[in-house]
């Protein structure tokens, strides 16, 4: 299953399909000229426990990282798994 990545204006997510559905999804905003606020996450239940919320926040940080921005992570999910994986340091504002 492959993150894909949508925007627009202001907003925008990362997201996995399955079968044609979002199976996952991560909710971002912009909060200034080089950074992003990523404010929710959610997995469908059938798909819990599977790693799509962590391909997501990594989805996210490689983002960050090819276009020069920070990540402000607001979701707990998002704000815990960076906290705790010291590479993605570098992307926090």
């Amino acid at each position: 299953m492959q993150v894909q990545r949508q925007e627009s204006g202001e907003k925008g997510s990362f997201y996995i399909k399955e079968n044609g559905q979002k199976s996952a999804l991560m909710t971002y905003k912009k909060s200034g000229e080089n950074e992003i606020t990523i404010d929710h996450t959610e997995v469908d239940e059938a798909m819990q426990g599977k790693g799509l919320g962590k391909q997501m926040v990594s989805a996210a940080v490689e983002y960050a990282r090819e276009n020069d921005i920070k990540i402000v992570p607001v979701c707990p999910f998002v704000k815990e798994i960076i906290d705790e994986t010291p590479e993605y340091q570098d992307v926090l504002s």
